[in-house]
């Protein structure tokens, strides 16, 4: 398993373009370093009216399939 660390700070209007279908990925550095490419619908339990703010943990497998992305 392989883990990164993502601070997360899309508005709500920048996450709007996700429901509206002209956006469905949510780009963002790691804290290592690394561009991470993530499909927008893992952030949606964390949406607010504010949108999402936050760090998060990302686990992914060898392979780096998504395990898990949880707040730190």
């Amino acid at each position: 398993m392989f883990r990164l660390h993502l601070d997360v700070s899309l508005s709500a209007d920048e996450f709007l373009r996700v429901y509206q279908g002209t956006a469905n990925r949510v780009f963002i550095r790691s804290r290592e370093g690394r561009s991470v490419s993530l499909p927008a619908k893992h952030l949606q339990p964390y949406l607010t009216h504010e949108g999402v703010h936050g760090s998060f943990v990302m686990t992914f497998d060898k392979d780096g399939k998504l395990i898990s992305l949880l707040p730190e």
